[in-house]
This record gives C-alpha cells, structure tokens and sequence, in this order.
C-alpha cells in the first residue's frame, strides 16, 4: 500500500475503515449468505458484491443479493458516523464493474453524530427473531419514526393495513408452498442450511422456527427436519407488517432498499422491538406483483418486515458469521477475485 503525505492516508484512518467494515458483518442477508466483499485503501472503503454467494434459484435477479450488500453497507456508514467521520458516498462508482457498489471515502472528522452511535450500539443485538410476538401493538407514533428513518434513506414504507393482512399472508403462503415444490429451491435451501462446520454462514436448523400458525406463515427452514426452536405461546397478535419499498426496480433502488433497511432494523432493535425480514413474498414474480397491488401500484417492493414484541433475543442461538480475514483485503491494487 503506498503512503502519501495527506492526512487521509495514515495508518488511524486505515483502523478505522478496517473497523467499519468489521462491523458490517452483523449485517442481515438472505440465507445468511453474506454476499459481500471490503477492500481497504489507504483513503477508501470499496464494497463490493460477491456473485458466488448469489442464490441463483430464489433470487436469480440479484434482487437479494443487493439488498443484503445495501445493509452492510449502511452498518459501514453508520459505523463511521459514529467515530466521528464524515464520508462521501459513491454508489456504483465505476459502471464498467457492476460488482462495485459502492465507495466509501471519509472527508474529515467531525463531532460525535450520537443518532449513530445509537445505531452501533444496536448492531450486535439486532437478531433475526423468527418466533412469535406478543399481544402488545407496536404504536403508531414508533411507526412513524421508523418510516421517517426509512425515508432518510431514499426509500418507504407501508404499514400493512388490517383489511391487507389476508392479502400478505395468503401471497407468502402460496409463495412458500410453490418455493417447496420446485426441487432447485429445495436443493438450495438445503445448501445454506447444512453448511459445513466452520462456514461461518448459512441458517443451521438450530436457528430454525417450528411451524406453528401464524398470522403470516414464516419460511420453513427446516423442512422434514427437527427446528432447533419452538415459536413460543403467542401468535403474533401485536405484530405490525411493513412493507419496504422504493421507486425504481433495478440494482440502485436495491442497494439504497438495503440501507434502508439496515436503518429500520436497527432503529427498530434501538427501540426494544423484536424484527424479521419476510422475503418470501418478493421471490417470486407473481406474488411480487401482489405486493405491488397492496402499495396501490406507487412503487417496486424490496421486503416484508416484522415488528413486535418478542421473547428476549439472548435466548436466540447465535447466528453464524464469517471473519474478517475472509471478506477484508487491505491495498490499492487491483481486487482479488474471491
């Protein structure tokens, strides 16, 4: 790596850069697969998409890639937010190289931004909580914070109504029930559910929720097989459903959908509430047109959300995630292809 004399490029900024992309692996992605890669320069912080980590049956697009990609990259920024960084932000610097998605480049230090940091603070406990919630409704007045935050970052969101509800729940049912009937999906899911020991990624059936009735039905991890947890008592009464989405369909709107939702779910677990992203419903074409129908033809669905009160998410086993010796390489040369 060369070293030039400006103050961007000594080693404490490397540090931190090397920290924020440490940090991104909490991040949530579809099937746990972490489809993401850091470089680190002596100036930037590059992200790019990883397309072997690509599911290429339930998310042949891309579509989920990107938004898992747009997540990390939102705990990166927050990240260095919340060390006193301000940080130019170039999406898909370089058009030529689709796999770039992103650059980060911090322009100076600033003073602490404590809305971020209450953001960091939250990454390690944000879980994925596939059990049931509670009775207790999550307020109207916390909805709107959370859709502000939402569209801070360029994208929306649609609280699903209750005359909705049997609209989502019958569209991800059948989505459900058709993804299980295609061998490919099978074949995949059992892929990132059977991870060799070590992997680092993946969604082990330790992790896995029993089926139980529901007021949306949850993916079956586990299907044939014994799920490690148990729902739990209650049904989802209090849960509210959003439905994140934006204005164009297309690898731009994904990533800025990821941001945003990294920032919802953060904001979210910063707030006490239990979350889980539903994709189900947005893997495949027709039910996706679905969704489009529920946010009355305004914009392109990215990902259904819940939101409630759960059981406490230390009861939750702990997620895979891979090091940072796999997915951050340092230098100014050339990106090494995974």
């Amino acid at each position: 790596m060369t070293q030039p004399s400006t103050w961007t490029d000594q080693p404490p900024l490397v540090r931190v850069l090397e920290a924020a992309a440490r940090q991104s692996l909490y991040a949530p992605s579809v099937f746990n697969t972490q489809p993401w890669r850091w470089r680190v320069t002596a100036g930037s912080l590059e992200l790019r998409a990883d397309p072997g980590r690509q599911l290429t049956v339930t998310d042949p697009d891309g579509r989920l890639l990107t938004l898992s990609c747009g997540a990390a990259l939102h705990h990166a920024r927050v990240s260095l937010a919340a060390a006193g960084w301000t940080v130019c932000v170039e999406r898909f610097p370089d058009r030529s190289d689709p796999a770039l998605l992103a650059r980060l480049t911090p322009a100076g230090p600033v003073p602490l931004d404590l809305a971020a940091a209450r953001l960091v603070e939250a990454i390690p406990r944000r879980r994925t909580d596939r059990r049931a919630y509670g009775d207790r409704p999550v307020s109207r007045e916390l909805l709107a914070r959370l859709r502000a935050t939402v569209e801070d970052e360029g994208a929306f969101l649609h609280v699903v109504r209750l005359d909705q509800m049997p609209m989502l729940a019958v569209s991800t049912a059948r989505a459900a029930a058709a993804e299980l009937a295609d061998p490919g999906y099978r074949g995949e899911l059992h892929e990132w559910t059977h991870r060799p020991d070590g992997s680092g990624d993946g969604v082990p059936t330790a992790t896995a929720v029993r089926p139980a009735p529901r007021r949306v039905p949850v993916r079956d991890h586990a299907p044939g097989e014994a799920a490690g947890l148990s729902p739990g008592a209650d049904f989802d009464r209090g849960a509210a459903y959003v439905l994140l989405f934006g204005d164009r369909d297309d690898a731009v709107g994904w990533l800025r959908g990821g941001e945003a939702l990294s920032a919802l779910l953060l904001s979210a677990t910063a707030e006490g509430l239990s979350t889980a992203p539903i994709s189900d419903a947005i893997e495949l074409a027709w039910p996706r047109r679905v969704m489009r129908d529920l946010l009355a033809g305004v914009g392109e669905p990215y990902l259904v959300v819940r939101l409630g009160y759960g059981q406490p998410a230390a009861d939750l086993p702990a997620v895979p995630r891979r090091s940072g010796a796999e997915v951050i390489e340092f230098g100014d040369g050339p990106t090494t292809t995974p």
